[in-house]
C-alpha cells in the first residue's frame, strides 16, 4: 500500500526519489467512489513516470466543485482506497479548486489528467509549464463517473 502523507513528508519523499534518479508523475481527483475509470486513470499516470504521486480533494473542495451531498466518503477514507491501488507510490490530501499549490511544491516531470481533459483545458497548465512541467492526459475515455454511479444506485434503490 502507498504512503498517505502531509506536505512536509512528500517533500523529503520527492526528494528521495529524485536523489534515486526516479521521475515523477502527478495526478489528482476527487476520487469520491472508486471505479474502474480511476484504477485506468491511475494506471496510465503510472506509464508516465517512475513514480506515482496522487493528490486527492479535501472534503471542502470536493463539495465546492461536485455539490450537495458529496463528498461521499470522507477524505480519508478516499485517501486509504487510493493508497490501496498497487500503481500508487504515495498520496496527500490538498485544499483549494486547483492543485496548483502542490504541483509549486514538489515540481513533478509530469502532471497527468484524465480524458475529461485535453492539455489545452488543464486548469494548472501554466503552472507546469513554468517549471519545465509537462501535462499529459491519460486513462481511458471518460464512460465512468461517481455521478452516473450514483444515479445508478438511486435508480435501483428507488
Amino acid at each position: 500500500m502507498a504512503l498517505i502523507v502531509d506536505r512536509a513528508d512528500l517533500v523529503e519523499l520527492v526528494a528521495a526519489f529524485r536523489r534515486s534518479g526516479d521521475t515523477i508523475a502527478l495526478a489528482n481527483g476527487c476520487f469520491d467512489l472508486l471505479h474502474v475509470g480511476h484504477v485506468r486513470y491511475l494506471r496510465g499516470a503510472k506509464r508516465e513516470a517512475d513514480r506515482l504521486l496522487v493528490a486527492i480533494n479535501d472534503d471542502a473542495s470536493v463539495l465546492a466543485l461536485k455539490g450537495k451531498g458529496r463528498p461521499v466518503l470522507p477524505a480519508s477514507d478516499r485517501a486509504e482506497l487510493v493508497a490501496a491501488v498497487g500503481v500508487v507510490d504515495v498520496v496527500v490530501i490538498f485544499s483549494g479548486a486547483t492543485v496548483a499549490e502542490i504541483l509549486e511544491l514538489v515540481h513533478p516531470d509530469v502532471h497527468c489528467k484524465g480524458t475529461d481533459y485535453t492539455v489545452e483545458t488543464v486548469p494548472e497548465r501554466e503552472t507546469v509549464r513554468a517549471y519545465g512541467g509537462r501535462t499529459a492526459i491519460v486513462g481511458d475515455s471518460k464512460d465512468h463517473s461517481t455521478r452516473g454511479l450514483l444515479s445508478r444506485i438511486a435508480e435501483t434503490d428507488g
